[in-house]
């Protein structure tokens, strides 16, 4: 089978790394540690695992830090190589293990991608998959496959940058037909906005600050508004198009992320009824803002930005992947008293129906938000593609490109 191919090269990641963001350009080249590869498709582990051919793959923040060696390298030892990658995906079952009664062949699937205990066939289970919270799995190197913290950094099970990937059969969800392809392919993506979303309660009366309008940013304010948020929604964004993307989906106003310091920070300290004091050094100190902030990009400097306007006693979120920040100063979140949040991944939410799995919310909203996000996503790519395919992810912002996916099949966005 065609797929695309991660493998580590130590001194391409040196350069990377030595680069830093001057190495966009490399991570759509020849000299990327991606590439286009006939491989053997991987086999079902165990009488319990479902084979599957990707019709749309998504490209996710995550793959673009992986490709360009930005973040950190805490979870290197959790995943294992070379893998496919490729973990925001819908496509059919082509092929059941003997034990499998939860899908068929030919059953149109998305694809929870964490590898737990259960996937794993670990027993007994440990306390976080015992919960359903198997994104949270201790037990990621261990079991019928090898290590992995999901589909897309695993060698065992393929991923959806590639023409066959393997599942549990606990691992795959089917479609509801009403949910288009572009739309189904954002049923992962928009489970992490959601629990991201959840993590914190917004006062109906409050005002929730959103940094960045990218995917997940995006989602994040569908997200609040799909679960019944009223409050005061303020979003902050680098590019025009991400403004009005963010106005389209609940926000209520949008804030530039760039340009001048002193004429950002005074608008924002407007938009959010906060007060801005010049210190003797550094940036200034902010007092008043948002009752929550929910950071979707994650960089030190949106970090220090969304705790600075951040209200005393609120709650600052952070959705985004951080890698490792620099010239962040913690003083606010210690002086406001914030309680910091982590939204990783996806498992279950208390909701007003009960305790539910967030992917199984994500589908159940995306049947009736799934037209107003479906633009999100581009003109599909194929796999020959990628270079162009990966450029334009990382140059999301300049392309109007929210979602970058890749057709696998042929299949059209």
């Amino acid at each position: 089978m065609r797929a695309l191919v991660f493998y580590k090269s130590v001194p391409r990641f040196v350069l990377l790394k030595a680069l830093g963001a001057r190495s966009r350009w490399l991570n759509a080249s020849r000299l990327a540690p991606l590439g286009l590869r006939d491989i053997a498709p991987p086999p079902l582990p165990t009488e319990r695992w479902v084979r599957i051919r990707p019709k749309l793959a998504g490209v996710c923040g995550s793959d673009l830090a992986t490709l360009s060696a930005k973040g950190s390298t805490y979870l290197s030892p959790l995943i294992s190589l070379p893998f496919v990658m490729g973990h925001e995906v819908v496509g059919v079952v082509s092929e059941i293990g003997r034990g499998v009664t939860q899908a068929r062949v030919g059953d149109r699937v998305v694809v929870h991608p964490a590898l737990g205990c259960t996937a794993r066939g670990v027993t007994p289970r440990c306390d976080s998959c015992r919960d359903e919270r198997d994104a949270l799995c201790r037990n990621v190197t261990r079991g019928d496959v090898s290590a992995g913290i999901q589909i897309g950094y695993c060698r065992d099970t393929g991923g959806g940058f590639g023409e066959s990937l393997v599942a549990h059969e606990t691992q795959v969800h089917v479609a509801p037909p009403e949910i288009e392809d572009r739309a189904a392919v954002l049923i992962e993506p928009f489970a992490c906005a959601l629990h991201g979303a959840l993590r914190a309660s917004v006062p109906t009366e409050g005002t929730a600050l959103v940094l960045g309008c990218g995917a997940i940013g995006l989602l994040t304010i569908a997200a609040l508004r799909a679960t019944g948020c009223k409050a005061r929604i303020v979003a902050a964004a680098k590019y025009d198009h991400q403004g009005r993307a963010a106005l389209a989906l609940g926000a209520d106003e949008w804030l530039p992320s760039s340009g001048r310091l002193a004429a950002r920070y005074a608008r924002w300290a407007e938009a959010l009824s906060a007060q801005t004091f010049r210190p003797e050094l550094g940036k200034p100190a902010v007092v008043g803002g948002a009752d929550v902030t929910f950071d979707c990009v994650a960089s030190s400097d949106s970090i220090d930005d969304g705790i600075r306007f951040t209200k005393s006693g609120g709650a600052f979120v952070l959705v985004g992947m951080p890698g490792v920040p620099r010239g962040v100063d913690w003083t606010p979140l210690w002086f406001k008293e914030l309680t910091l949040h982590a939204a990783y991944a996806y498992g279950w939410e208390n909701t007003g129906e009960g305790r539910r799995s967030t992917f199984d919310l994500a589908i159940d909203l995306m049947r009736t938000w799934g037209p107003r996000l479906s633009p999100l996503v581009g003109r599909p790519f194929a796999l020959e593609d990628y270079r162009a395919a990966i450029a334009t992810a990382l140059h999301s912002g300049r392309s109007g490109v929210v979602k970058t996916v890749f057709s696998i099949d042929g299949a059209s966005a």
